[in-house]
């Protein structure tokens, strides 16, 4: 199984106000992990795409690009490409040019986002949100299969006869399917038989295993191998020396988001008693020290029908850099061999 980390490039990461030398720091920060993942054996790296003053990935492939120039192993990609608010050229143009620049190490994982604040700011209709993911991502997909590209929709002009460059080193770019739990965009991506990553970030884990099964019956269907159906899964987690420390560091961080954004949408706070069910057997949390890391990203996967990735979505807590450096050492050294071993 690939172990990697997902980054919402956080804008202040444990300081206490949001400035542009703080920005600058965590930019610099974050650059720095990326490195430290590649030099602990990770296997992958994502930005994600946000439009919100509390993160800094609004340019993602930007982070990815420097990055790039910077590891020697590590597959880099989003976590997710905001596809209906982007155009699907300059979305490939893009990631051929980071797959250039990384020697072959580019990925997307493409979705409709979990925040909104794109389509004000891009001029697009809420009313169209279903209809653009899925014009733009068979859009993308004829892009990556030829370099001439014909095509016709409702959200951009059309085109004809028209050539698309760069190319990727890579002979077919990795698409990934990003999906939360609508039914519709599991199956939508088992059809194209593209690889499925999952977000889960919260409930019990194993409630997917119904959906996962509609990913990949909806797939043997329409033809494609088992082989080609992968499923990652992507989870809040965080690993320390100790079951007590990372439950403790994570905590604090973690309410304060979520319910800042739970005030947004309707959601009540966060209590300590909720917090501590998630981190348990089958909560979605996945925090603790290695092994009990280990043991349950493994317990995920066998409720799953098992997953061919997993990535840690950390920084959103509030931890420190230094704390930060600490869990990707200690998934390098401890959790990926317990989980391969």
């Amino acid at each position: 199984m690939e172990i990697g980390i997902d980054s919402f490039a956080a804008a202040s990461v444990n300081q206490s106000a949001s400035t542009v030398a703080n920005s600058a720091q965590s930019l610099s920060e974050l650059l720095y992990r990326m490195v430290f993942a590649d030099e602990a054996g990770l296997d992958f790296f994502g930005i994600g795409e946000h439009y919100r003053k509390e993160f800094l990935d609004s340019a993602p492939v930007v982070i990815l690009a420097a990055a790039a120039a910077r590891t020697k192993r590590i597959r880099l990609g989003s976590a997710v490409t905001v596809l209906s608010a982007a155009d699907p050229v300059r979305v490939f143009q893009n990631f051929a040019t980071l797959d250039l620049i990384s020697g072959g190490r580019a990925e997307l994982v493409v979705g409709r986002g979990s925040f909104i604040e794109s389509f004000p700011l891009f001029g697009l209709k809420l009313e169209d949100y279903d209809e653009l993911f899925v014009e733009k991502l068979n859009l993308l997909l004829k892009i990556r299969e030829n370099e001439v590209v014909n095509w016709s929709g409702r959200f951009r002009p059309s085109l004809v006869n028209q050539a698309i460059y760069p190319r990727p080193l890579q002979t077919e770019l990795p698409v990934w399917l990003g999906v939360g739990g609508t039914p519709a965009s599991f199956a939508r991506a088992g059809e194209l038989g593209l690889p499925l990553m999952v977000a889960v970030i919260g409930g019990e884990t194993h409630r997917f295993r119904p959906l996962i099964d509609l990913y990949r019956n909806a797939g043997a269907k329409a033809g494609h191998s088992p082989e080609k159906l992968k499923v990652g899964l992507h989870s809040l987690g965080y690993v320390a020396g100790s079951s007590q420390e990372a439950v403790d560091s994570y905590y604090p961080g973690y309410a304060e988001t979520f319910s800042r954004i739970g005030k947004e949408r309707g959601w009540s706070p966060v209590t300590r008693s909720q917090f501590n069910f998630q981190v348990g057997l089958t909560g979605a949390l996945v925090i603790g020290n290695p092994e009990e890391v280990a043991e349950k990203i493994l317990r995920h996967s066998k409720s799953l029908g098992g997953i061919s990735r997993f990535t840690f979505q950390m920084d959103n807590a509030g931890l420190s850099h230094a704390q930060l450096l600490k869990a990707i050492e200690l998934i390098g050294k401890e959790v990926l061999p317990m989980v391969n071993g």
